[in-house]
């Protein structure tokens, strides 16, 4: 429209992340409601719904922010990828509050549920929201949870990295968002147990302030009275930079300059 002021390109890229993080949280927390308040659905159904939702979530903000929908692949982007180190922080508050606002509208939606099967809002329904070591009943704490959270986030930032590498097999036909999902789907069958796989702070954090500032007192504390809240933020921040070093360093390093043709063999010469 003629006249029309042009958005600023940051405020775009803000609400782009924004939006691809509610839409990840709107099924990542909503199945975990539906699952452990409603009683319909198992672990693998969250696994894949949270998997649908990474890949849902990259599907709306890809084009315009690159979609990173999670602090730690942010940050690994800024110290490997040249990312801007001004848009890190606008980012990750931007990513949060999408999970905030998320989760604000999944506790409203199954508040009659959730108050139904927990009336004092305590720890049984807390882990809809955010992480508990061990999901709040396996002898794991706080420090194996950290472990854990560095681990996994490492997995997930490493092969992110692998797929969006177009000096490597990238996805072709704008697969990546799928693919990229999958890597979820993968992580929360095999590296759910110890601390429930948030292997994201903005999707950890977010939902646990709104489930504080709407009836969970204990949403800061896990289970066994530690001050929790803060392992599913910097365990992955951690974990994001690390998993992003090691395919560096193992993987991006050796690949060849130009891009490969898919299927051929490269010679001995190339890429070092």
């Amino acid at each position: 429209m003629a006249g029309h002021a042009k958005t600023p390109r940051v405020v775009a890229e803000l609400v782009a992340e924004f939006a691809g993080t509610l839409i990840l949280i709107l099924f990542g927390v909503g199945v975990v409601a539906q699952v452990v308040a409603a009683g319909l659905g198992n672990h693998d159904s969250i696994s894949w719904a949270w998997g649908l939702g990474v890949t849902l979530g990259v599907y709306t903000a890809a084009r315009t922010s690159g979609a990173h929908i999670n602090p730690a692949v942010t940050l690994a982007l800024a110290v490997f990828k040249g990312f801007s180190w001004g848009k890190v922080l606008p980012y990750m508050l931007a990513q949060t509050l999408g999970a905030f606002v998320a989760a604000l509208l999944v506790r409203w939606n199954y508040d009659e549920v959730l108050t139904m099967v927990d009336p004092g809002h305590t720890f049984k329904t807390q882990f809809v929201f955010s992480t508990l070591p061990g999901n709040g009943s396996l002898p794991v704490h706080l420090w194996g949870a950290f472990r854990d959270q560095v681990i996994g986030t490492a997995i997930l930032v490493f092969l992110i990295f692998a797929v969006i590498d177009e000096l490597n097999t990238a996805p072709r036909a704008n697969l990546s968002p799928v693919v990229i999902g999958l890597i979820v789907v993968g992580i929360g069958m095999a590296w759910g147990a110890d601390a429930g796989y948030a292997v994201n702070p903005a999707r950890d954090f977010g939902p646990r302030l709104a489930s504080f500032l709407t009836g969970y007192a204990s949403a800061w504390r896990d289970q066994h009275g530690d001050l929790y809240f803060w392992v599913p933020i910097v365990a992955p921040l951690i974990g994001g930079v690390v998993g992003a070093g090691l395919y560096q360093a193992m993987i991006a390093r050796f690949l060849p300059v130009a891009e490969p043709e898919i299927g051929r063999v490269p010679t001995e010469n190339e890429g070092g």
